[in-house]
C-alpha cells in the first residue's frame, strides 16, 4: 500500500476515536448458575461467589459476582448477532482487513471494578474507540493497534466498571533472505547430529535400580529403603549401608520437596536439552536427596529452600523423568490485613497446567467461542500448536492467585496487563507477584502488586493489579 493511501486509511480510523457503539445488553442479568460454571473452570474456590451463608457472613452480606467476569456478561455467547453498524470497533476492523490487515492479536487489557457485582443486577456495556497508533513494525508485522473502551452500567445506570482493550491488527511479516538462510543453516547443523544425540541419554539400568525406573513409568518416586533397619538410600545401593542387610525395598516418596541446591549449566550445549534449564538437587519430604531438573520456574526465580512437588516429564515416547516443580500455594482461608503486608513482599510461585479441560472450559465459561479455543484444526491453521487459552481465562486465573493469597474478604479493584506469548495446551504457566505499592486511598486499604504470568516461550502476561484488603484488627 502506497503512503497516500496509508495516510488515507489512518485518517478514516482516527476519524471514528470518540464514537461510541449502541449500549451492549446482557442476555441474562449476574446469575448463580453463570458464576458457579466461571469458578469451576477458573478452578474459584472462595464460597463468597456461591455460598450463601458464607457470602452473608462476608463484608458484602450476599453472594457477588468474581471481578474477572465483569467483561463475560455482555458477551454474545455461541449466537449469531446483527453487527451493530456504529461500532467503531468493528468499522475499524473492517477498513482494516479491507486493507490486508487481517490478523489480529491482543496486546494489553486494563479493566477497573468499581464494585462488586450482585445477583439480579442487568449490565449493559457500551464501547467506544480512544485510540489509534500510526502504523507500527513488530516481529510479528507490520499494522496498527486500537484501543477500545467499554464502559459497563448496571439497570439504574450506574457505572459499576470498565474494561480497555488493545489489539494489533497486522499484515504478518515475510522472512528476510538473511532470516531464511540462518533457518537453513540451522536445519542443517540439526541433520548432522546423530539421531542418539537428540534424545537424552538413555538410563543404564541394572537390577538395582529396575525399581526406580519401573516406578518412573507408573508415575512412581520410588525410594530405595532396607527391609532391616527402614533406612532409605538414594542412589539405590546393592546392600543397606547401616544394617548390612540385603533385604531392599523401596517407598513411594510424597513427592514434596524443597530445594537444596542448584545450578544453571550453560556449557557444552547439550542438542537434547533446552535452554536455560536448572539442575537441582532436591531434600525430600523423606529425608533423602535427589538430583533432578527443576521446571516450570524462571532461572531467575529459582531460590534455594524453595518448597517443590514432584511431576513427571515425558521427555520423549520412550523415557518418562521425575523432575520438580515450585508447588502449587495452599488457599488462604484467613484474609490478609492491610497493615500486614508489605511493600517487597513476594507471593509463593503458582504454576498451572495448560490443559484441555482449562482452555475449553475457560472458554465456554466466559462465552467465548472462537474456533482456535476450542478446535485444535483451527488453532493449527492458526500457526499453534494446540489450542490457546483466551484473554477472559488468563485474567480469571491472575485473580485467583491473588485472591487465594490475600483471603475470601479481599477484593480484585483492577487489571493492567500486557500479554505476550500464547498460553497453549501442553505448556505450563507459572504466576508470581510482588507488592510493588500499598496505600489507604478513601478510607480502603490498596495495595499494588506487580504481576508476571511465564511458560516456555517467555512471558504470557506481565503487568499489575490493584486490591482492597480490610484494615484493622481481625474481629
Amino acid at each position: 500500500m502506497s503512503n497516500t493511501n496509508e495516510d488515507k486509511l489512518l485518517a478514516q480510523l482516527q476519524a471514528l476515536i470518540g464514537r461510541k457503539s449502541a449500549p451492549q445488553q446482557a442476555r441474562d442479568p449476574v446469575n448463580q448458575p453463570s458464576i458457579r460454571n466461571w469458578c469451576d473452570a477458573i478452578g474459584e474456590e472462595n464460597p463468597i461467589y456461591t455460598d450463601p451463608d458464607a457470602a452473608a457472613r462476608s463484608p458484602y452480606g450476599e453472594v457477588v459476582a468474581p471481578p474477572a467476569m465483569l467483561g463475560v456478561w455482555t458477551l454474545a455467547g455461541n449466537i449469531p448477532r446483527l453487527p451493530d453498524p456504529d461500532c467503531p470497533r468493528s468499522c475499524a476492523m473492517k477498513l482494516l482487513a479491507e486493507a490486508g490487515y487481517r490478523s489480529t492479536v491482543g496486546a494489553n487489557t486494563a479493566e477497573h471494578y468499581s464494585r462488586a457485582l450482585k445477583l439480579g443486577e442487568q449490565l449493559s456495556g457500551t464501547l467506544s474507540l480512544v485510540e489509534v497508533s500510526d502504523l507500527k513494525t513488530t516481529g510479528l508485522g507490520s499494522g496498527y493497534f486500537l484501543t477500545a473502551l467499554t464502559e459497563f452500567t448496571n439497570q439504574q445506570g450506574e457505572a459499576v466498571g470498565s474494561w480497555k482493550f488493545r489489539t494489533f491488527h497486522f499484515k504478518p511479516r515475510e522472512l528476510t533472505d538473511e532470516e531464511r538462510a540462518k533457518q537453513q543453516a540451522r536445519k542443517e547443523q540439526l541433520a548432522k547430529i546423530p539421531p542418539h544425540l537428540r534424545v537424552r541419554p538413555r538410563p543404564a539400568v541394572m537390577r538395582e535400580t529396575a525399581f526406580f525406573w519401573e516406578g518412573c513409568q507408573a508415575r512412581e518416586l520410588r525410594i530405595q529403603q532396607c527391609g532391616g533397619c527402614g533406612r532409605l538410600s538414594h542412589p539405590p545401593v546393592v546392600r543397606c549401608p547401616q544394617c548390612g542387610s540385603y533385604d531392599l525395598r523401596y517407598q513411594v516418596a510424597s513427592g514434596k520437596a524443597k530445594l537444596y541446591s542448584f545450578v544453571e549449566p550453560v556449557y557444552p550445549p547439550m542438542p537434547f536439552m533446552r535452554y536455560p534449564y536448572i539442575v537441582g538437587l532436591v531434600e525430600l519430604a523423606e529425608g533423602t536427596r535427589l538430583l533432578t531438573n527443576i521446571v516450570h520456574c524462571p532461572p531467575e526465580l529459582v531460590k534455594i529452600g524453595m518448597d517443590l512437588e514432584l511431576v513427571f516429564d515425558d521427555t520423549d515416547p520412550e523415557l518418562i523423568l521425575p523432575m520438580f516443580r515450585p508447588a502449587q500455594p495452599v488457599r488462604n482461608t484467613v484474609t490478609r490485613r492491610f497493615e500486614d503486608v508489605a511493600v517487597g513482599e513476594e507471593l509463593p510461585l503458582w504454576p498451572i497446567d495448560v490443559s484441555t479441560r482449562l482452555v475449553v472450559g475457560g472458554a465456554i465459561a466466559t462465552r467465548d467461542f472462537e474456533d482456535i479455543h476450542h478446535e485444535v484444526a483451527a488453532a493449527k491453521r492458526a500457526g499453534l500448536k494446540d489450542l490457546l487459552m483466551n484473554v477472559f481465562t488468563s485474567n480469571g486465573l491472575c485473580s485467583r492467585y491473588l485472591s487465594e493469597w490475600a483471603g475470601p474478604d479481599a477484593r480484585v479493584s483492577g487489571v493492567d496487563i500486557r500479554l505476550g506469548t500464547p498460553n497453549v495446551v501442553g505448556d505450563t504457566m507459572t504466576l508470581s507477584a510482588a507488592i510493588a505499592d500499598k496505600q489507604e486511598v478513601d478510607g480502603k486499604g490498596v495495595i499494588t502488586l506487580s504481576l508476571r504470568g511465564s511458560n516456555s516461550l517467555g512471558d504470557h502476561v506481565t503487568g499489575s493489579m490493584t486490591m482492597e484488603l480490610p484494615m484493622g484488627a481481625n474481629k
